[in-house]
């Protein structure tokens, strides 16, 4: 599940504050709130947590709706006037990347076609029952906003990202509950600023679900992650500036696919579908170029892959 506790992965997070105050590295943080975080905000190179030997995920509620999104759309908000200026080029690279992320070239996605909604609760394998993500055929891309009515805040509460959800729905034209139960908002915020205290709380970002007079909706706090530097959220050593943002994007993606209202999806003994995989990155060459993506768990194949 989403629910991370960041305790165990204090030696991950020291590590990390040894680069320097240049790039903006961060002390451990073990009193980061428990209900949030995915991937530790480690460093290329650092101790992390290896990845289980099993994870099997099961299913934690047989409703058929909010466990899991058959058929994503993922709409792309850079919140704040300050997205005039993007360094790492940030919102052309998400834009990039999930216009890529479809159809055969895409082996990657083919992960989460296993896993369905409508099934009994505890299931693990789902065979032909219950409703499947789709992997798509064409680009999950519903579209990006960039929200420069006023200045994103320098320090975003979890409250405030919901918010700037369920604005970027009304935006978007959905307005009730049906078109929801597919859409995830990717909150992105600006280079400089510090949604929910990231760095200084130890995770790369984190997705939730909020009430909103749209629905519930799925949504995700991405901060910008290369303002920590080449190798922060990736396993990667080679010094690119986008991976570890295209490496957690993933991560945040699949994990809402497969446990889209938090916590009533698909969960195991090391967590959500990226969880027991943060030691896991491939480079994946799509249409649109290639990316950090990271691996995930598969229980047909009882470990973590990189393509279905």
């Amino acid at each position: 599940m989403r629910i991370r506790p960041l305790a165990a992965l204090a030696t991950a997070v020291l590590a990390a504050a040894a680069l320097t105050a240049g790039t903006q590295a961060q002390a451990a943080s073990p009193a980061a709130p428990a209900h949030h975080g995915v991937k530790p905000l480690s460093h290329a190179g650092s101790s992390q947590p290896s990845a289980r030997s099993t994870n099997t995920l099961k299913v934690g509620s047989s409703a058929t709706q909010g466990v899991v999104s058959p058929t994503p759309k993922v709409y792309l908000v850079f919140w704040g006037s300050q997205w005039s200026s993007d360094p790492a080029g940030v919102a052309t690279d998400m834009q990039n990347m999930f216009k890529g992320l479809y159809g055969s070239q895409d082996t990657w996605g083919t992960i989460l076609s296993q896993y369905c909604e409508g099934v009994a609760k505890g299931t693990t394998t789902c065979g032909t029952n219950g409703i499947h993500v789709n992997h798509p055929t064409s680009t999950p891309f519903a579209g990006a906003w960039f929200d420069n009515s006023a200045a994103a805040p320098g320090s975003a509460t979890a409250a405030q990202i919901g918010a700037e959800a369920a604005k970027a729905a009304a935006h978007f034209g959905n307005t009730t509950q049906a078109p929801n139960l597919n859409a995830q908002y990717v909150v992105l915020s600006p280079t400089g600023t510090h949604p929910d205290g990231f760095p200084n709380s130890g995770f790369c970002a984190w997705h939730d679900k909020t009430s909103s007079s749209y629905g519930t909706l799925a949504y995700t706090n991405m901060p910008y992650i290369p303002d920590n530097g080449a190798g922060a959220c990736t396993t990667f050593t080679d010094g690119r500036l986008l991976s570890g943002i295209e490496s957690t994007e993933t991560h945040e993606y699949a994990e809402t696919v497969t446990d889209f209202w938090p916590s009533i999806g698909w969960n195991g003994g090391g967590g959500e579908i990226g969880d027991a995989c943060v030691q896991l990155d491939a480079y994946v060459p799509l249409s649109t170029g290639t990316f950090d993506l990271q691996g995930l768990w598969s229980n047909s194949a009882n470990k973590c892959v990189t393509k279905g």
